[in-house]
């Protein structure tokens, strides 16, 4: 849990706010597990102050329009106050996620994106994050941390519980409140239904995600290049799958199919969620293991290059509470390990979740703290007593880690063993000391900084949120700024940068929210894109994602199609195919629209939503069968806008399809969507 910058700066705001609204700041200062809830309608009405309403002025994102508290009066709100850097505030997204779908009819989530970065602050920076981290659920930007200072908010992440009458219940600070917040929500719900008073028609509100086209790669994280091998390891972090290429970016392999899982197997099989750090090792046999870092997972994958296969080397899925002190790699937790680096036998971990460096030993098969209190904080001086916040990157030059401290915005030295045992910041402020500086190492300044890498006596840093590549030399700690930095978005040299690699005079860069990876020639800094050849298309990460029904005219009614046969275990497509009348064609200027989802099981689409601009007819969209005897109902839904060539009449016509198939020998390729439009 981080405290903010305004409770330890700004003290005289708080005592303002506690005195003009006492219940909430005695509901945001309690401990952990202390959201209040209520054991009535009646009381909650009389004992809850009304909930502050949204300023009219935010910017909305995955909604069509502006929210406000009076509209959703009814429904139970939950706020979650977060910002994007904040591995807190990514820890209880599963717990968002797992409410919303028990509380499909009754609850209303809203994140509300009070920033810590300047960086942050933008709306279209919390769109790419939005996206990376799958939220499906409406996002205000609190520019200025107005509702932040509304509520009495005083750490990330917070959770403001509201009664469909429009109260504040309570509120909770931190991770792992999952229970306290069900049994609330739940309370709360049954009591307001009783009361007749709590809307259940489900809220649907227009994705983000259903806006963007697809690309080869999804917010890649970090990138490993074998200047030996001559190849690039890419983590495509949010096709959770790990993409391997030459160095001139031709496709080789692919582990991981693209479904967010854990499931170990073969490369075509396996699954991750939202991998990130590499490593690559070489046994004295000539045997070659790269080892991941599942950050989602809470897990360490090793894959065995030869065999094409993916196993679990160490955690159990779980995350690791706070405190936790590792142990046999089959029963230590993890708490999201961001990055990898080995060193002979071992294999160092920045855990970002508890904010520490771990060692595995691979000899011994055991996981343990090497570095870090566990304490969100800078703090130099012995191993054990120092603190990170939130380690993200590492490097070495066989005497130390170099670790990119992310949420300090600092570049850490941490010594091996036969060379010291201490900590010491190398350039960078604190929690709140952040910015854009070169310099000596005491006054420069990074921005959330997520990776590093070390050749010749100079660190290459990935600053991350100042969207540059900066160098820095660990023995006067003086940054440079090498290249990048001023504008964002695809015109920009890189946009918010988060990994680094070196072969052959090249310094390979994860452009993440650019989905792309860019080259740097060290001689002349020049920057060129990668271009990737080949790489196939991922499977979606949730499959099952719930349909948004498309709005359709009281006639339109579903077209059920007669049953097929698909071939078992094989890549095929799902095809849209509407003739349109003679003489129309679709209005190039108007919205276009599909979508579909597999009710049962059998198929897995390779794409659920289609956005105007990739709408054409017909269209295919890839599918993969599973084993034979399995049987399911594609279900979908496009909205259509034709206009006749000569008339200038155009109609908008919605469609729903249900396509009953069962998975058998003998079977097609494809599942087909057909029908005709009239004039």
């Amino acid at each position: 849990m981080k405290l903010s910058f305004f409770s330890r700066y700004r003290p005289a705001a708080f005592i303002l706010a506690a005195i003009a609204v006492v219940f909430m700041v005695v509901s945001f200062a309690a401990p952990r597990g202390a959201l209040r809830p209520v054991s009535g309608v009646a009381q909650a009405v009389a004992e809850g102050p009304v909930a502050p309403e949204f300023p009219a002025s935010a910017a909305w994102l995955n909604t069509e329009k502006p929210l406000s508290l009076r509209a959703l009066r009814g429904k139970v709100v939950l706020l979650d106050f977060w910002t994007y850097g904040c591995i807190n505030c990514m820890h209880i997204l599963p717990d968002l996620k797992n409410l919303e779908r028990k509380y499909a009819k009754e609850l209303v989530v809203i994140s509300v994106h009070s920033a810590k970065f300047s960086n942050e602050d933008e709306t279209q920076n919390i769109r790419n994050a939005l996206l990376r981290y799958n939220i499906e659920h409406p996002v205000l930007n609190d520019v200025g941390m107005k509702v932040w200072e509304a509520y009495g908010v005083n750490a990330w992440p917070t959770l403001v519980v509201i009664d469909p009458a429009g109260r504040v219940v309570g509120s909770v600070a931190g991770e792992g409140n999952y229970d306290l917040l069900d049994k609330t929500i739940g309370r709360v719900a049954t009591q307001f239904k009783a009361a007749g008073k709590l809307d259940t028609t489900p809220a649907r509100f227009a994705l983000e995600a259903a806006k963007v086209p697809t690309t080869p790669l999804w917010y890649p994280g970090k990138v490993l290049a074998d200047a030996e091998g001559k190849r690039l390891f890419i983590a495509d972090s949010n096709h959770n799958r790990i993409v391997i290429t030459d160095l001139s970016g031709n496709v080789e392999a692919v582990a991981g199919t693209g479904v967010a899982g854990r499931k170990d197997g073969a490369f075509d099989e396996a699954t991750f969620r939202n991998p990130q750090g590499m490593a690559l090792r070489r046994s004295p046999g000539g045997e070659m293991t790269l080892y991941v870092a599942d950050t989602n997972n809470h897990l360490l994958r090793a894959l065995d290059l030869k065999k094409g296969t993916v196993t679990t080397l160490a955690g159990t899925g779980h995350q690791a509470p706070w405190g936790s002190r590792g142990g046999l790699v089959t029963a230590a937790s993890l708490a999201s390990p961001w990055d990898v680096h080995i060193i002979g036998e071992e294999l160092y971990i920045a855990m970002a979740g508890p904010h520490q460096i771990w060692v595995m030993d691979l000899k011994t098969q055991r996981v343990t703290p090497y570095a870090g209190s566990g304490r969100e904080a800078r703090t130099d001086g012995p191993l054990t007593a120092a603190a990170f916040a939130q380690p993200s990157g590492l490097a070495t030059d066989g005497k130390r880690i170099f670790v990119a401290d992310s949420e300090i915005s600092a570049i850490r030295a941490v010594d091996l063993p036969g060379f010291g045992k201490n900590v010491r910041t190398l350039a960078g402020g604190d929690l709140f000391d952040f910015g854009d500086k070169d310099g000596p190492g005491a006054t420069a300044r990074f921005q959330h900084p997520l990776a590093v890498v070390y050749a010749d006596g100079v660190l290459y840093v990935a600053d991350t949120y100042n969207h540059k590549i900066k160098t820095l030399n660990p023995a006067t700690g003086r940054t440079h700024t090498f290249v990048g930095g001023g504008s964002k978005g695809p015109q920009a040299l890189f946009y918010e940068p988060g990994g680094l690699s070196l072969a052959n005079g090249r310094l390979y860069v994860a452009d993440t929210n650019n989905h792309r990876i860019r080259v740097v020639d060290l001689a002349t800094k020049a920057v060129s894109t990668l271009p990737l050849k080949n790489v196939p298309a991922a499977l979606p990460a949730e499959p099952a994602r719930p349909l948004r029904p498309v709005a359709s005219a009281a006639n339109d009614n579903t077209i059920t199609l007669p049953p097929v046969q698909l071939a078992p275990d094989t890549r095929g497509e799902l095809v849209l195919d509407v003739a349109l009348p003679p003489g129309h064609k679709l209005n190039p200027g108007s919205s276009q629209r599909f979508e579909a989802r597999i009710e049962g099981g059998g198929v897995v689409l390779g794409k659920t939503v289609v956005p105007t601009a990739e709408f054409t007819l017909p269209l295919r969209l890839p599918l993969s069968s599973g084993k034979a005897g399995t049987s399911g109902v594609a279900v979908a839904s496009a909205s259509i806008f034709y206009c006749s060539d000569t008339q200038g009449v155009c109609k908008l016509k919605s469609l729903r399809f249900r396509a009953p198939f069962t998975v058998a020998k003998g079977g097609g390729r494809s599942l087909t969507l057909r029908t005709v439009l009239e004039k």
